[in-house]
């Protein structure tokens, strides 16, 4: 059975909306992409989502008995996982069309829970008392490793949010989008040594959905999902194999490009998660596009910034587009825009487009390779 995208769509607004509660923006979302899709409440039988309000709360607020429900909650990479699973789900005759939504009030918190982590918890015990305490303190970990490793400079670290906002400043609905420079991103307030704030991801409110099913039961031209895999490696970062790569970016990818019978070169356009500048530089690796240390030169000399050879994050990504927390959703949302044609910065002729989500600190991934015609 072959399985598509039948829908993608976001809530009305991104960026600052303290008049929208979490449930709110699921529920835009979730108007939003049927809309789109060309259908109704009625032809959604399968729920998915991560977080609260859960897919039971999101299935009774819209009056769906779903016949199948998903709550994998793995970080911002869950929403990849989701496609993922939802595809099974309908190959396994589970459910006919999955309705996947997120809506996160990351910046108003809005309706949202407390941040926490209990002292008993691996991150309690043993991270957490030598001053970890979030993503900015967790991936310096990773980010001075492979600067060490690999030669990787401030400057070229500097360049993936420069990349990045080349695209946004063609993006009417980025957040940030004057054009930047490597000196202006060197001169940002420094968060956590080495990244500047510049390298560090938005803190914003949105949402969005998706919808999954059968290219027979597709009512617009779908964008089909020609490949997926997933993988985790440590829920604390101090414990992952490598600090210079992600066993999981890898293994994901991996399974991913051998679902769907394709090469780098097949590649038109990619989606790497975000969260801070280095992650981008590990996708490019980690997918095997350029060699060990290689990412950063690639990035500075312009590949991925528009007309480059290899269009990355293309609506200026969680550094400049949008970033609720949770940011899987948004980076499927750009390819599948891409992919139909309907983006704001398009990229001519893409066919074929790849998708990797990041959950937690490199503790969860995701990869979809996404085409808008079967090969």
């Amino acid at each position: 059975m072959t399985v598509v995208i039948a829908g993608a769509a976001e809530t009305d607004a991104l960026g600052r909306l303290p008049g929208h509660s979490t449930m709110q923006l699921h529920l835009e979302a979730a108007r939003n992409v049927l809309a789109d899709a060309g259908m109704t409440k009625d032809d959604i039988d399968g729920i998915a989502t991560v977080g609260t309000p859960g897919p039971i709360q999101i299935a009774h607020a819209l009056g769906i008995t779903p016949a199948w429900l998903d709550g994998t909650g793995v970080g911002g990479s869950s929403f990849l996982f989701h496609v993922r699973h939802a595809a099974a789900a309908i190959r396994a005759g589970l459910c006919r069309t999955v309705l996947i939504t997120h809506g996160e009030s990351g910046r108003s918190r809005v309706g949202a829970g407390r941040y926490g982590m209990g002292p008993d918890s691996l991150l309690g015990q043993f991270e957490l008392p030598y001053g970890v305490v979030g993503p900015p303190t967790s991936f310096t970990i990773t980010a001075l490793r492979y600067m060490k490793e690999t030669g990787l400079t401030h400057e070229q670290l500097a360049e993936v949010a420069v990349a990045q906002r080349r695209w946004a400043h063609l993006n009417p609905r980025a957040l940030y989008r004057d054009l930047i420079t490597v000196d202006d991103v060197l001169a940002s307030r420094m968060v956590a040594y080495p990244f500047h704030l510049l390298e560090c991801c938005l803190v914003t409110d949105g949402g969005g959905a998706l919808i999954v099913t059968s290219e027979e039961l597709s009512r617009r031209p779908p964008v089909y999902l020609l490949g997926s895999g997933e993988s985790a490696e440590s829920p604390i970062i101090s414990q992952m194999e490598d600090f210079t790569t992600s066993k999981a970016f890898r293994l994901s990818g991996e399974a991913a490009f051998a679902e769907a019978k394709i090469g780098h070169d097949d590649v038109d356009h990619l989606m790497v998660y975000d969260a801070f500048a280095h992650v981008p530089i590990y996708g490019l690796e980690d997918l095997g596009f350029v060699g060990r240390g290689e990412a950063g030169a690639f990035i500075a000399e312009g590949h991925t910034s528009p007309g480059g050879r290899l269009p990355l994050n293309t609506n200026g990504g969680g550094l400049s587009y949008t970033h609720t927390g949770m940011y899987g959703m948004f980076a499927i949302q750009e390819s599948v825009r891409q992919l139909r044609g309907e983006a704001a910065a398009q990229v001519p002729g893409a066919e074929v487009g790849v998708v990797l989500g990041n959950g937690g600190m490199f503790a969860s991934a995701a990869t979809l390779v996404l085409a808008n015609r079967l090969p």
